[in-house]
């Protein structure tokens, strides 16, 4: 099993509130849903980005497409991961034109975003791309900025701020760990440790 965590920062119920308040963000600044698509960074950005469709469909009856993207060989870290996990992309949906909101769980360096841009723009060209984030935790390393934040929460780089999801890990909170000795700072696996 993981570590203890040192600390729950978000439980299921303000994980749900704050996924919500996106969803609402995301309609007021795009004046309602036209021309806009939902692509979730897997593995815990895209069932973030299908709550946010559902959020979307409750509030304007309408249903956005939805996307998952597969980012494993676009991070510039990805020749010294030894086999990095293949997950799928799945746009079935023309890109171009549309407004992305592109969706992950917690924003740290930047670098899967970057990733991320290169994997959708390899994919035709949208008019936008937005940036929806669960956890924004600092720490910057490339320009990159959320439109969309549900919390901010600082952070040291000794720390791993976790999302967990019920639908793969039995229970939803946002959890900040200590990062054992020799391990890297990153997503929780998927179905815990």
């Amino acid at each position: 099993m993981g570590t203890t965590p040192k600390a729950v920062i978000m439980d299921e119920t303000a994980v749900n509130r704050a996924m919500t308040r996106i969803a609402h963000e995301i309609l007021e600044r795009n004046e309602g849903c036209d021309d806009l698509a939902v692509v979730g960074i897997v593995t815990r950005g895209d069932l973030l980005a299908k709550q946010l469709v559902d959020r979307i469909e409750e509030i304007e009856g309408v249903r956005v497409p939805l996307g998952s993207l597969d980012i494993s060989f676009y991070r510039d870290d990805y020749l010294t991961h030894l086999a990095p996990e293949i997950h799928e992309t799945r746009v079935p949906f023309d890109v171009d034109g549309k407004r992305i909101v592109l969706v992950d769980d917690v924003l740290y360096t930047g670098r899967t975003i970057r990733a991320a841009l290169e994997a959708l723009m390899d994919l035709g060209r949208p008019s936008r791309i937005e940036l929806a984030v669960l956890v924004d935790r600092g720490h910057r390393e490339l320009p990159i900025c959320p439109d969309f934040v549900g919390k901010n929460v600082p952070s040291s780089h000794e720390e791993n701020v976790r999302l967990y999801l019920k639908e793969v890990d039995g229970r939803t909170s946002v959890e900040i760990t200590d990062v054992a000795a020799g391990s890297r700072v990153g997503s929780a696996p998927l179905g815990g440790e």
